[in-house]
């Protein structure tokens, strides 16, 4: 049973790094908005998680399905159906798994033994890292609202998933560009970008014998931050933007450390962040439908199954 669920695992993997490799790919082109980046990340997500898709002839796997892959219908009715993507093509028959050789079955059990205790260890380390955290930061001193006060940060950061908390290092509270650092935060919280991070985490460590899951990963949290820039810039007036970019290098420079399971002003990709933030230009009504229906021709393409 568990050499099955690792056959299937692997080959979602397999598919998601496919799709996720033209993601990366799309997010490479200068003038997309990092809001459409975030949601076409949800494509490879979903492919990590739920084996089963719609039927489309439109599909990427239909093509694929012509060269290397094959397809698992599972319901079909009429033009309607829903279907495995079987990338490792390792199988006979699928309900259970019969492998072509013994030795194929043998292999697969082996692994998914290793796998199953690599990923539990990585879940128990990042669960115990969360629980560590939470317990150093619970003395933090309430100011206004869902701001905190501690001495044990070095940077301002959102903490918490559920019912986030921005907590400021000592003495912040009277920084001139505390106003700038506060919108940065509440649109993580607006947003639940820390909820996302670790469903993101989570995807990571199940897949974690993919090297390209990890990069996706970084990819995705590096978008996810700009997104947020672009939510706040959105709200600013432009004579500001040049004041949120020094607000985060002030804050880049203070921060010696950051918790992964809280969105940090000061996060990775500085550099990056301030050229998007000082060329930062909001996006005309027609450019914005134009990249939505961009953004849901890629997504049914991605998404969807061979037929």
């Amino acid at each position: 049973m568990l050499g099955e669920v690792f056959y299937w695992l692997f080959n979602m993997s397999l598919a998601a790094s496919l799709v996720g490799l033209i993601v990366l790919g799309l997010r490479a082109i200068p003038r997309l908005p990092r809001r459409f980046a975030c949601w076409l990340w949800l494509i490879p997500l979903f492919r990590m998680w739920i084996p089963v898709g719609m039927g489309s002839r439109w599909s990427l796997m239909t093509l694929l399905s012509k060269l290397t892959t094959r397809t698992v219908v599972v319901w079909e009715r009429g033009d309607m159906s829903f279907a495995y993507t079987n990338m490792v093509m390792a199988a006979n028959s699928y309900f259970p798994v019969t492998y072509r050789i013994n030795l194929l079955e043998h292999l697969f059990r082996t692994v998914a033994v290793i796998w199953l205790a690599v990923a539990a260890a990585i879940l128990i380390a990042l669960a115990w890292l969360y629980i560590t955290t939470k317990r150093e930061l619970r003395d933090a001193v309430h100011g206004r609202e869902n701001i905190y006060l501690s001495d044990k940060v070095t940077s301002p950061a959102l903490y918490g998933i559920f019912r986030p908390r921005i907590i400021l290092p000592c003495g912040w509270e009277s920084k001139e560009d505390l106003a700038l650092i506060l919108a940065h935060e509440n649109a993580h919280a607006r947003h639940g970008d820390n909820l996302w991070r670790v469903i993101a985490f989570v995807t990571a460590a199940i897949h974690w014998f993919n090297p390209l899951a990890w990069l996706f990963l970084h990819a995705a949290l590096s978008d996810m931050e700009l997104y947020c820039d672009e939510r706040v810039l959105k709200r600013l007036a432009p004579e500001k933007q040049k004041s949120y970019a020094l607000a985060l290098v002030n804050s880049a420079r203070a921060m010696r450390e950051k918790n992964l399971f809280a969105s940090a002003f000061g996060g990775a990709g500085i550099r990056v962040r301030i050229d998007r933030i000082l060329n930062y230009r909001r996006l005309s009504l027609f450019s914005t439908v134009c990249f939505a229906l961009l953004a849901l021709v890629i997504t049914f393409v991605l998404l969807t199954n061979a037929k």
